[in-house]
């Protein structure tokens, strides 16, 4: 059972291999302190920051966000380590909040690396704080335990570290605020020359809180964090895959120098029915973003009437276990008519108590299938499912969308009762196409080449939605198929012509495209850090990109995996991303070394899985991947439209 924790309150660790998961109402950069025995840092070095973000045992977030994770492994932390200090700061200077009491109170999840929800503590109180000490991990007697601190500096990380004797401490925290500000800097994507024209521009729109990395073999996902149910409206970040991170509640707050359009005026009721729902009736500035608001509000609905249902069950079920307890003790109603009538009166009393939790669910579920109807039909291409007849009248945008459909999720309660899975653009996460069998059961009645071509296909599909959506010449696609077992799934790709190159084959062609996009990581990290943007080289495809790489690890050696690894460490913040589709037991020679790679990427399954762990109410999310109706020719109609629309910009 999960330990609720105030302020003071410790709790012992049961498991060494942790996972702290923080929301907030805003974006927030992730700290931690190694301490010896009398709770002393020696210096700098025993520091994780985003600037340097691992050290043996522990890795933060390199990028400040709304949803932040932190991996811990208490058995690898050095001898010398006996206290752990989880921080949390505001970032300066980049138009967010000013003190932790203007935003909500940030929520801090220890989990184990399955997902097992230990203890959580919401840091509440905070005022004028810019930075706070959230959480201890202390050794006590060969034991690990976690207490509850919030202690919180209105000096910022500079008063922190000066509290906790660090020398230098206000020049060592300006240089975290700078490498944060330069990591939010890129991770907004602001345009480099050539990547916009003419008419088309960037929508507008705060970055995707990293979403939740998939742990050790088939961990469950979390839908990206960002707060707990009743911190207010939603945002996925949200369902965020394993225990990995990515569902945020509290949709960041948009800027602009426009006031929003109001939301379209629901029609009137009968008297004594609810409202009928109207699509894009939420909050937002735009149609798109008031959409994105309401499927998102959607999804916080369902998990809490489920929540709300399931908790009503089991206490129904407690009750009737308590009251039979209390006549089975009983001697003298053991036996004869007054135990049985005790019995049966108990019984009664869990059924009415049973049928009115379901009499509750069944309503808000009803009022949530009638909003599906109505909001499925009317959402944009970005976020529609392929059968949606808005594909039919698709034109090449001039603007890039908030976010994009990975597909669905559901919950068993309803299965048909659908909720669009949406993660904001650009992307902050790489995608995981799982091919492997464990843990799934669709996954286990295929076998392997079968389940390798649904997960090559889900991924294509992904691949050709983005494509879909990004304006002409603003995304690049490369692809790695070292063996040629692909072909037949990429065939819309290449067949159509959105493809600059054709897929790269055999390790040699692995290693020319790793080496060419890990060079543009370089250069465009280079040119914004030094605030060059211009002088980048003229050639440079200054297009988001994105890399396909089939049937990983083959045709890949050491210095490729590398390669990889950093394009998933790196690549996002500067616009290259990595979509895999990959079995991690094929890759399980190396050991924990690619552990962190796995916890970058976003895990999806190309056949139903509940792999998605909420951590604010315990569900476990079924995720159902992107379909193409058979026979359909929607894929292809579309990428050639883009591929169209990409030789004309061309000219």
């Amino acid at each position: 059972m999960t330990a609720e924790l105030v302020r003071g309150q410790n709790h012992p660790l049961p498991h060494t291999r942790l996972e702290i998961r923080v929301t907030a109402g805003a974006p927030v950069m992730a700290c931690a302190t190694l301490a010896n025995a009398q709770g002393t840092v020696d210096g700098t070095e025993w520091i994780v920051h985003p600037g340097s973000p691992s050290l043996p045992g522990i890795e933060v977030s390199r990028q400040a966000a709304a949803g932040l994770r932190f991996h811990v492994d208490l058995d690898a932390l050095p001898p010398r380590v006996h206290l752990v200090h989880v921080l949390l700061a505001l970032p300066e200077g980049v138009g967010g909040p000013d003190r932790f009491g203007a935003t909500a109170a940030p929520f801090a999840a220890v989990t184990s690396t399955e997902g097992t929800e230990v203890a959580s503590f919401t840091l509440t109180g905070l005022d004028s704080e810019t930075a706070v000490i959230a959480l201890e991990l202390y050794r006590r007697q060969g034991a690990w335990k976690v207490r509850a601190v919030g202690q919180g500096y209105a000096g910022g990380l500079a008063e922190l570290f000066a509290n906790q004797g660090l020398p230098q401490a206000r020049v060592f925290a300006a240089g975290i605020q700078e490498a944060v500000a330069r990591h939010l800097a890129s991770a907004v994507q602001t345009p480099l020359p050539g990547a916009t024209d003419g008419g088309r521009r960037r929508s507008e729109g705060l970055p995707l809180a990293p979403q939740p990395a998939p742990a050790p073999q088939s961990p469950p996902d979390t839908v990206p964090p960002a707060g707990p149910p009743s911190s207010g409206s939603p945002s996925p970040g949200g369902p965020q895959s394993g225990a990995g991170g990515a569902v945020n509640y509290t949709h960041p707050g948009r800027r602009t120098s426009t006031p929003p359009t109001p939301p379209p005026a629901a029609e009137p009721a009968q008297p004594g029915l609810p409202p009928r729902p109207v699509a894009g009736d939420a909050t937002g500035w735009s149609m798109d973003e008031r959409l994105y608001n309401q499927v998102w509000g959607m999804f916080e609905d369902l998990a809490r009437t489920t929540a709300a249902y399931r908790s009503a069950m089991d206490f129904a079920e407690s009750r009737l276990d308590q009251e039979l307890d209390r006549v089975l003790s009983d001697p003298r109603q053991r036996i004869g008519g007054a135990g049985h009538a005790a019995r049966e009166a108990a019984r009664a009393r869990h059924d009415e108590l049973a049928g009115r939790a379901r009499e509750v669910l069944d309503r808000d579920l009803a009022q949530l299938v009638a909003e599906s109807e109505v909001v499925e039909p009317a959402l944009p291409p970005a976020y529609a499912r392929w059968d949606n007849p808005v594909w039919h009248g698709y034109r090449v945008p001039m603007e890039i969308p908030m976010a994009l459909r990975l597909g669905d999720v559901h919950l068993p309660e309803r299965p048909d009762l659908r909720i669009p899975m949406l993660v904001r653009l650009p992307l902050e996460r790489g995608l995981w196409v799982d091919s492997g069998r464990a843990g799934s059961e669709a996954a286990l009645m295929m076998d392997d080449a079968q389940l390798r071509g649904l997960a090559m296909d889900t991924a294509v599909a992904h691949a050709a939605r983005l494509l879909a959506v990004y304006p002409p010449g603003e995304f690049t696609v490369h692809v790695i198929d070292p063996a040629g077992s692909g072909a037949r799934s990429l065939a819309p790709l290449t067949a159509s012509g959105v493809l600059d190159q054709p897929p790269a084959t055999g390790s040699g062609g692995v290693a020319t495209v790793l080496a060419k996009l890990t060079q543009r990581v370089d250069l465009v990290q280079m040119a914004v850090r030094g605030g060059a943007a211009e002088s980048l080289p003229p050639g440079l495809d200054t297009a988001e990109q994105l890399l396909i790489v089939n049937d990983f690890p083959h045709g890949f050696d050491d210095r490729a995996v590398t390669q990889l690894r950093y394009l998933a460490d790196e690549g996002p913040a500067v616009g290259v991303h990595l979509l895999m589709v990959a079995d991690r037991e094929d890759a399980s020679a190396y050991g924990p070394v690619l552990d962190p790679l796995w916890r970058t990427l976003l895990r999806v399954t190309p056949v139903p899985d509940d792999h998605l762990a909420d951590p604010w109410v315990g569900h476990a999310w079924t995720y159902e991947p992107p379909v193409v109706p058979p026979g359909s020719r929607v894929l292809l109609q579309i990428l050639e439209q883009v591929a169209s629309a990409r030789r004309s910009w061309r000219r």
